[in-house]
């Protein structure tokens, strides 16, 4: 779910973006902080750049905060407006990373469960996105996973119900789009970001998007021109029935 612009930064990476599968988190599979540097954990597939902390606000990088989310352990909240995903861990507190979310007009929002997770899976652009980028369009029948895969090191796969919605929870090698909407709907999460996420969440884990306010004034902005457009309608309508009789 990338632009042109967004699969040729990645594919220019030297590590991939998003991925996942497992439960539970240990000192080996768990992503650290080493002098200023995010590190992946040793013995992924393909390699993982650590990326300097400097370049990111540090609101937005990974830590441990209250529980504000009003959402009970095990659950992941994503907040577009604050560019935050929390996975709750106890009534007290959560663990809240930086994300890179939807642009205007491709956000989602809602609830979901997690009924998939991968590791450097491939990448199947949805019809939509082949349509509007010759780049994606190349790729129809799936861009196997690996460094150049805009996907990356691990997906996280929302349903609902049996629905697969099309939306990923995935990592991302565009350092600088976290903390922005940039993305065409999916959540991005710098790659050890996620990799450490996928190893905390098992699979069914509930997933709530919140709406944001951009999403809630544009429907506004929607709904007010179905109404004028209506109202001028019926207008005209009068006036026509009024010249002819």
């Amino acid at each position: 779910m990338f632009t042109r612009r967004e699969f040729l930064t990645g594919a220019i990476a030297t590590f991939g973006v998003a991925g996942c599968t497992a439960t539970g988190s240990s000192s080996t599979s768990v992503s650290t902080v080493s002098s200023g540097l995010l590190v992946a954990p040793p013995g992924e597939q393909f390699p993982v750049k650590p990326v300097s902390l400097a370049r990111i606000p540090s609101k937005f990088h990974r830590q441990s905060v209250r529980n504000s989310t009003g959402e009970g352990p095990g659950t992941i909240l994503v907040d577009p407006d604050q560019k935050f995903l929390y996975l709750v861990e106890s009534d007290r507190r959560a663990r809240r990373y930086g994300i890179g979310v939807g642009r205007a007009g491709f956000g989602w929002n809602g609830e979901a469960v997690i009924k998939a997770k991968r590791k450097w899976p491939a990448w199947h652009p949805p019809k939509e996105m082949q349509l509007r980028d010759p780049m994606a369009a190349e790729w129809a029948n799936g861009m196997p996973g690996g460094p150049t895969n805009p996907i990356g090191a691990r997906g996280l796969y929302l349903f609902q119900g049996n629905v697969d919605t099309l939306y990923r929870i995935h990592g991302t090698a565009e350092v600088n789009s976290i903390g922005r909407a940039v993305s065409s709907g999916c959540i991005r999460m710098l790659n050890a970001d996620i990799i450490d996420l996928y190893e905390r969440v098992p699979m069914g884990t509930r997933v709530v998007v919140r709406q944001s306010r951009g999403e809630v004034i544009a429907e506004a902005a929607r709904d007010i021109g179905a109404d004028v457009g209506e109202a001028v309608r019926s207008v005209g309508d009068a006036l026509r029935k009024a010249v002819e009789g």
